[in-house]
Protein backbone atom coordinates (compact mmCIF):
# COMPACT_ATOMS: atom_id res chain seq x y z
CA UNK A 1 0.00 0.00 0.00
CA UNK A 2 1.05 3.44 -0.61
CA UNK A 3 0.42 6.79 1.30
CA UNK A 4 0.94 9.69 -0.08
CA UNK A 5 3.13 12.14 2.83
CA UNK A 6 3.71 15.91 2.15
CA UNK A 7 2.76 17.86 -1.00
CA UNK A 8 -0.22 19.74 -1.83
CA UNK A 9 -2.75 16.49 -1.64
CA UNK A 10 -4.00 17.54 2.17
CA UNK A 11 -7.10 19.78 0.36
CA UNK A 12 -8.43 16.73 -2.48
CA UNK A 13 -10.28 14.15 -0.98
CA UNK A 14 -8.68 10.47 -0.68
CA UNK A 15 -10.50 8.39 -3.58
CA UNK A 16 -8.54 5.46 -3.18
CA UNK A 17 -10.30 2.30 -1.79
CA UNK A 18 -8.56 0.30 0.70
CA UNK A 19 -8.53 -3.35 -0.23
CA UNK A 20 -7.22 -5.35 2.54
CA UNK A 21 -10.46 -5.81 4.23
CA UNK A 22 -11.97 -6.71 0.74
CA UNK A 23 -9.40 -8.84 0.50
CA UNK A 24 -9.08 -10.79 4.01
CA UNK A 25 -13.34 -10.64 3.77
CA UNK A 26 -12.65 -12.72 0.40
CA UNK A 27 -9.70 -14.68 1.74
CA UNK A 28 -11.64 -16.14 4.60
CA UNK A 29 -14.95 -16.68 2.76
CA UNK A 30 -12.81 -18.76 0.82
CA UNK A 31 -11.25 -21.00 2.92
CA UNK A 32 -15.14 -21.11 4.56
CA UNK A 33 -16.26 -22.92 0.57
CA UNK A 34 -13.69 -25.21 0.45
CA UNK A 35 -14.04 -26.63 3.88
CA UNK A 36 -17.94 -26.74 3.83
CA UNK A 37 -18.37 -27.64 0.03
CA UNK A 38 -17.17 -31.36 0.46
CA UNK A 39 -19.26 -31.48 3.78
CA UNK A 40 -22.42 -30.73 1.40
CA UNK A 41 -21.62 -32.57 -1.48
CA UNK A 42 -21.25 -36.14 0.60
CA UNK A 43 -23.22 -38.61 -1.17
CA UNK A 44 -24.63 -41.78 0.81
CA UNK A 45 -24.51 -44.61 -1.82
CA UNK A 46 -27.82 -46.88 -1.02
CA UNK A 47 -29.29 -49.73 -2.54
CA UNK A 48 -32.98 -49.75 -3.66
CA UNK A 49 -34.92 -53.08 -3.31
CA UNK A 50 -35.96 -54.25 -6.47
CA UNK A 51 -39.24 -54.19 -7.04
CA UNK A 52 -42.09 -57.02 -7.48
CA UNK A 53 -45.56 -57.74 -7.83
CA UNK A 54 -46.76 -60.55 -6.23
CA UNK A 55 -50.57 -61.45 -6.75
CA UNK A 56 -52.33 -61.49 -3.49
CA UNK A 57 -53.56 -64.24 -2.43
CA UNK A 58 -57.18 -62.71 -1.23
CA UNK A 59 -58.54 -65.41 1.01
CA UNK A 60 -62.92 -65.20 1.53
CA UNK A 61 -62.41 -63.47 5.14
CA UNK A 62 -61.05 -60.76 4.03
CA UNK A 63 -62.79 -57.55 3.29
CA UNK A 64 -62.05 -55.83 -0.30
CA UNK A 65 -63.10 -51.33 0.02
CA UNK A 66 -63.09 -49.64 -3.16
CA UNK A 67 -62.48 -45.83 -2.14
CA UNK A 68 -62.34 -43.03 -4.46
CA UNK A 69 -63.64 -38.98 -4.52
CA UNK A 70 -66.94 -37.95 -5.38
CA UNK A 71 -68.66 -35.46 -6.11
CA UNK A 72 -69.08 -31.99 -4.31
CA UNK A 73 -65.41 -32.94 -2.30
CA UNK A 74 -67.18 -36.07 -0.76
CA UNK A 75 -64.97 -39.38 -0.70
CA UNK A 76 -67.15 -42.48 -1.73
CA UNK A 77 -65.98 -45.81 -0.05
CA UNK A 78 -67.44 -49.47 -1.51
CA UNK A 79 -67.42 -52.78 0.75
CA UNK A 80 -67.80 -55.33 -2.12
CA UNK A 81 -69.33 -53.04 -4.40
CA UNK A 82 -71.77 -52.07 -2.16
CA UNK A 83 -71.27 -48.34 -0.99
CA UNK A 84 -71.59 -47.47 2.51
CA UNK A 85 -71.11 -44.18 4.29
CA UNK A 86 -68.66 -43.54 7.67
CA UNK A 87 -70.75 -45.13 9.94
CA UNK A 88 -72.00 -47.97 8.25
CA UNK A 89 -68.42 -49.02 7.05
CA UNK A 90 -67.33 -48.79 10.61
CA UNK A 91 -70.80 -50.92 11.89
CA UNK A 92 -70.14 -53.39 9.06
CA UNK A 93 -66.48 -54.03 10.06
CA UNK A 94 -66.71 -54.63 13.80
CA UNK A 95 -69.96 -57.03 12.54
CA UNK A 96 -67.13 -58.82 10.10
CA UNK A 97 -64.43 -59.18 13.10
CA UNK A 98 -66.73 -60.47 15.53
CA UNK A 99 -68.34 -63.16 13.41
CA UNK A 100 -64.97 -64.26 11.93
CA UNK A 101 -63.69 -64.47 15.64
CA UNK A 102 -66.87 -66.87 16.60
CA UNK A 103 -66.19 -68.86 13.35
CA UNK A 104 -62.71 -69.53 14.78
CA UNK A 105 -63.95 -70.28 18.48
CA UNK A 106 -64.29 -67.44 19.81
CA UNK A 107 -61.57 -64.62 21.39
CA UNK A 108 -59.73 -67.30 24.05
CA UNK A 109 -59.44 -70.01 20.60
CA UNK A 110 -55.61 -70.64 19.95
CA UNK A 111 -54.30 -69.53 16.22
CA UNK A 112 -57.53 -66.78 15.70
CA UNK A 113 -56.58 -65.16 11.90
CA UNK A 114 -58.15 -61.92 11.89
CA UNK A 115 -58.96 -61.06 8.59
CA UNK A 116 -57.64 -58.25 6.75
CA UNK A 117 -58.62 -55.41 4.58
CA UNK A 118 -57.60 -54.56 1.11
CA UNK A 119 -57.92 -51.00 0.06
CA UNK A 120 -58.24 -50.29 -3.99
CA UNK A 121 -57.98 -46.27 -3.88
CA UNK A 122 -57.94 -44.24 -7.41
CA UNK A 123 -55.30 -42.17 -8.46
CA UNK A 124 -57.05 -39.18 -8.20
CA UNK A 125 -58.39 -39.95 -4.53
CA UNK A 126 -57.82 -37.40 -1.62
CA UNK A 127 -55.59 -38.80 0.89
CA UNK A 128 -58.33 -38.11 3.50
CA UNK A 129 -60.54 -40.11 1.88
CA UNK A 130 -57.64 -43.39 2.12
CA UNK A 131 -56.87 -42.10 5.42
CA UNK A 132 -60.13 -42.26 6.64
CA UNK A 133 -61.09 -45.38 5.94
CA UNK A 134 -57.72 -46.52 7.27
CA UNK A 135 -58.61 -44.91 10.67
CA UNK A 136 -62.06 -46.59 10.23
CA UNK A 137 -61.14 -50.06 9.75
CA UNK A 138 -58.33 -49.75 12.66
CA UNK A 139 -61.13 -48.48 14.78
CA UNK A 140 -63.46 -51.35 14.52
CA UNK A 141 -60.32 -53.64 14.95
CA UNK A 142 -58.58 -54.63 11.93
CA UNK A 143 -54.56 -54.95 12.16
CA UNK A 144 -53.94 -55.89 8.97
CA UNK A 145 -54.71 -53.04 6.27
CA UNK A 146 -53.09 -53.17 2.98
CA UNK A 147 -53.22 -51.19 -0.19
CA UNK A 148 -54.41 -53.02 -3.64
CA UNK A 149 -52.67 -51.91 -6.16
CA UNK A 150 -51.80 -52.58 -10.37
CA UNK A 151 -48.55 -53.69 -11.37
CA UNK A 152 -46.84 -51.19 -14.35
CA UNK A 153 -47.76 -51.11 -17.83
CA UNK A 154 -45.48 -53.74 -19.56
CA UNK A 155 -44.52 -56.10 -16.48
CA UNK A 156 -45.65 -59.96 -16.08
CA UNK A 157 -44.93 -62.68 -13.63
CA UNK A 158 -42.33 -64.05 -16.02
CA UNK A 159 -40.40 -61.02 -15.60
CA UNK A 160 -39.14 -61.37 -12.06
Amino acid sequence: MAISVGGNTADKPVSDINTTPLVDVMLVMLIIFLIAVPVVVQNVKVKLPDVRYDPTATKPENVSLVVRGGPGDTCEVFWNRIPVTSKELLDRAVEKLKFEINRQGGPTAAGVELPEAHIRGDVDTPYRCIGGTIYTMQQAGFAKVGFISQPPAGTSDTER
